[in-house]
């Protein structure tokens, strides 16, 4: 391996956000990620109820510059404690 990423920056990244589905979970998620990605459009932002409305996935797809910048985002959200899971 020559340590380089697969993929081809910028690219279209998408994210997703797992959590108990309360009001301010969509716009938690959309917060941490502006914080380094501050162009994130809005309209790349998908939220999904689970069947029982208990949680929610919050996909955001971002404009990645570098894989800096996923990682540090992957990191913000991993170490938030109302996040459940992110791929």
């Amino acid at each position: 391996m020559n340590g380089e990423s697969p993929l081809q920056f910028p690219c279209a990244f998408p994210i997703k956000v797992m959590g108990v589905g309360d009001p301010g979970f969509q716009m938690l998620v959309v917060e941490l990620v502006r914080q380094h990605a501050p162009d994130l459009d809005e309209a790349q932002v998908r939220v999904r109820d689970s069947r029982a409305g208990r949680y929610q996935s919050v996909t955001v797809t971002v404009n990645a510059r570098d894989r800096a910048q996923l990682d540090a985002i992957y990191q913000d959200l991993s170490g938030h404690p109302h996040i459940k899971l992110v791929l």
